[in-house]
């Protein structure tokens, strides 16, 4: 039986269910998968060998069904039936070549084709740690081998095997990506060379303000079915932005049936966490369902004085308006409201030029210093399916990411070794928020050209974000620290003065287009491109008419292993100008990949092996002049160009036996120098559960590696001046362990960093480093109904 299979189904039995009929919209692809996400909305229970779909593909389903003719039409000229026993389970066994169905078999109906035109595959239910289809670089929905870029997922699966709750967490298990702490509140993520700022919530495109950070890195993964990473540049659907990667979070969905969960954490450093998760339909045809998500974790930390609280709640209906209409409408609302927050980390030198070596407890912030982060989203979709399988789409997001911070941290100054004197607190307060409103609509479907059925994509977007910020200065306030080996945090708050105000609005329209072009049975092109526009007054940026190219092929050397090739484009204007105060052209990234793709067992593996080349031009270097206005003049050369391979697995390798591993190699170069030294050139990631039988049944075991490569950073020594400073090469290990009682109670054990590996990571530009997390134990109690 497969696994993955068994767990997408799994709810009570099904007696009688197959009576009414539901709307499904199940994309062409393999087999498998296709049987799991139909058995998962279905709400039936669906048992079968994996090797009796091995190979096999299916039309898709779109419309209205019963189980049994919406099983029929996925089976359709597959050679396969399904098969109903008495509990109401269903089951699949080989097709006579000529016979009348068998009692209690399903009859076969008349294939249907179709193309679905979605955010991809749910993961949720299907016990997999690999992706069926997704929409994240074209709009296309496509299998990963199908997809002509590098792509990583998070599924619903993974996260909870090990307890990824936040999205930070959720990066550790991501290849090819890594993550710099900047402190308590803030991160920041790398891939390939260039810090990724560059989101999406269900498609929808949001850009992050690393310096003002307003929650994006702090979002909790208890709303979310699986985290896409796209590599490379992403200019099609993302506008603009840095080269280096997207990440796309994508929202749960109701379900036509009833479901949900309550679980029950409590972990180390005084963790504790609860979810409740329910699900299905307001009316009894089902045409109306709705979702309810709301969790709380409060927790300490290795460090001293610190403290957050963290309240998540998400709220989603979808009505069929019509057979073909589909409304969708939502909320989410996160708070994060922490005490003792680091600003910046801790001095990294003393006053002697040594290593300025504390505790992992040890904390610079004082005890009052807190920055408050919180996100509020409504969003919207009308989706209408046309009898020609042609799909219009309308996104509508509303979006505000808010701070209010009062800021305490011994960041300034090298402390002397023997009286610990000679630092002072960075000090501030900011209080602001980004309001972001996006709007998408777009039309795709097939076509028919020369003899063949192509795909295409029209679509347009809009989007406006209008940031506002205040400022405080600490007054007359003597932050001067006497002893910083003998801090507690113990001072008073300033009483803040002197406010300044920041504002910024910028403007970001385009129209977009893409073509997947069948040539042959084996061979597929896709061409696109986007025409954008981008505008922000207060930064002197007004670029119009920018294109942004995307070509990709796709080529299958068999039913297991595809060739592939793209290039990729983004661009991201910049305020610089030259010496007759004309703004510099925006930095431009452009993204060459190729390499091989694999699937096997119907896409329940994936795998890549990726040859990349990323460069962005336009990178402003000081010319020694200044400007009109007398600032800084810069003149525009080559910039960044990074090199590198990566190969990634993902899915069940074999039955019981989920995997998600990578390997990735870069060097990132300006003018044949090193740079992004601080983003490893090499890492390595693998991630695996194992579900046991027989006598064992219901026990799960699971570990997870992470290894990266030394890294360096140019940082200012008070002794020495500016001297490299390396960081050694590091491994960190994770466990977890997970039994089932039954089919609705589980308790998950989770372990990070297993060997309690003490390790830290630079802020170079401020010359600070952070400790990261210790051993850390957390259980989990959770009732699936």
């Amino acid at each position: 039986m497969s696994a993955s299979a068994a767990h997408a189904a799994e709810a009570a039995p099904a007696a009688g269910r197959g009576a009414a009929a539901q709307a499904f919209q199940i994309p062409p692809g393999p087999l498998g998968p296709a049987l799991s996400q139909f058995a998962g909305a279905a709400g039936i229970v669906l048992s079968f060998d994996a090797q009796l779909t091995d190979g096999r593909r299916t039309p898709g389903l779109s419309g209205r069904y019963t189980v049994e003719q919406g099983l029929d039409a996925l089976l359709a000229g597959s050679g396969l039936r399904a098969t109903r026993d008495t509990r109401g389970n269903y089951g699949l066994q080989a097709a006579p070549a000529s016979a009348a169905p068998a009692a209690g078999a399903v009859a076969q109906l008349g294939s249907i084709e179709v193309t679905g035109n979605q955010l991809g595959d749910i993961t949720e239910g299907t016990g997999s740690y690999t992706s069926g289809t997704i929409a994240t670089s074209t709009r296309i929905v496509l299998t990963p081998r199908e997809t002509p870029q590098s792509l990583s997922v998070v599924t619903r699966q993974e996260m909870d095997d090990f307890n990824l709750t936040s999205i930070d967490k959720v990066m550790e298990h991501t290849p090819g990506v890594t993550i710099t702490t900047f402190d308590s509140e803030r991160t920041v993520y790398w891939s390939r060379g260039f810090a990724i700022n560059n989101f999406q919530y269900d498609g929808i495109p949001m850009q992050r303000n690393s310096a003002y950070s307003a929650g994006n890195t702090l979002s909790d993964m208890a709303i979310y079915d699986r985290v896409e990473v796209l590599k490379g540049a992403t200019g099609l659907l993302t506008g603009a932005g840095d080269p280096g990667a997207t990440i796309n979070l994508v929202r749960k969905r109701p379900t036509r049936e009833f479901q949900g969960h309550v679980s029950a954490g409590v972990g180390t450093y005084d963790t504790y966490r609860g979810e409740l998760d329910v699900s299905g339909p307001l009316n009894a045809s089902g045409s109306v369902r709705a979702r309810a998500v709301a969790a709380y974790e409060d927790k300490h930390s290795h460090l001293d004085n610190y403290r957050r609280r963290t309240p998540v709640f998400y709220g989603v209906l979808e009505a069929d308006l019509t057979s073909d209409t589909l409304l969708t409408i939502g909320a989410d609302y996160q708070n994060n409201t922490p005490r003792g927050s680091t600003w910046g980390g801790i001095p990294l030198f003393d006053s002697e030029g040594n290593f300025n070596r504390t505790s992992r407890s040890y904390s610079p912030a004082a005890r009052w210093s807190n920055w408050e982060q919180y996100t509020r989203t409504a969003f919207a979709t009308l989706e209408h399916n046309f009898a020609n399988d042609w799909v219009v789409k309308l996104q509508l997001n509303h979006q505000i990411n808010g701070y209010d911070a009062q800021l305490g941290s011994i960041g300034a100054g090298n402390p002397n070794p023997a009286d610990g004197s000679g630092t002072s607190l960075w000090l501030g307060e900011y209080i602001g928020k980004t309001v972001s409103d996006a709007a998408d609509v777009y039309a795709s479907g097939p076509f028919e050209l020369f003899g063949r059925k192509h795909e295409l994509v029209l679509g347009g977007s809009i989007a406006k974000r209008h940031w506002t910020n205040t400022g405080y200065g600490p007054g007359a306030y003597d932050g001067t620290v006497a002893d910083f080996y003998g801090w507690n945090g113990d001072v008073p708050e300033p009483v803040w003065s002197a406010p300044y105000e920041n504002e910024e609005t910028t403007h970001e329209r385009g129209v977009y287009a893409a073509g997947r072009w069948n040539l042959r049975d084996d061979l597929k092109v896709i061409t696109g491109g986007r025409w954008a526009r981008y505008r922000n007054a207060e930064q002197g940026q007004d670029e119009s008419g920018v294109f942004v190219p995307y070509a990709g092929v796709v080529y299958d050397l068999n039913r297991n292993f595809s060739l592939y090739g793209s290039y990729t484009g983004i661009f991201n204007p910049q305020s610089a100008q030259d010496e007759a105060g004309r703004t510099l052209d925006p930095l431009e990234g452009k993204s060459l990949e190729a390499g091989m793709k694999a699937e096997f067992f119907d896409g329940r593996v994936n795998g890549s092996l990726a040859y990349f080349r990323i460069k962005q031009d336009n990178y402003a270097e000081a010319t020694g002049g200044t400007t009109p206005s007398g600032g800084v003049a810069y003149r525009a050369v080559d910039g960044v160009t990074t090199r590198g391979f990566e190969a990634t697995l993902s899915g069940e390798v074999l039955p019981n036996w989920q995997v998600h591993a990578g390997y990735t190699h870069q060097v990132s170069r300006l003018d044949s120098e090193r740079v992004s030294t601080e983003d490893p050139s090499n890492q390595f990631s693998l991630y695996t559960t194992y579900r046991l039988s027989g006598a064992l049944r219901g026990l799960t075991l699971g570990g997870g590696a992470r290894w990266q490569g030394k890294t360096w950073a140019d940082v200012s020594n008070p002794v020495h001046g500016t001297v490299e400073h390396r960081m050694a090469s590091r491994w960190l290990f994770d466990a977890m362990a997970r039994y089932e009682f039954d089919r609705h109670l589980s308790a998950t054990l989770s372990v990070e960093n297993l060997f309690d590996k003490k390790y830290y990571t630079l802020m170079s530009f401020y010359n600070t480093y952070s400790w990261g997390t210790p051993r850390t134990v957390l259980l989990n109690l959770r009732y699936q109904f």
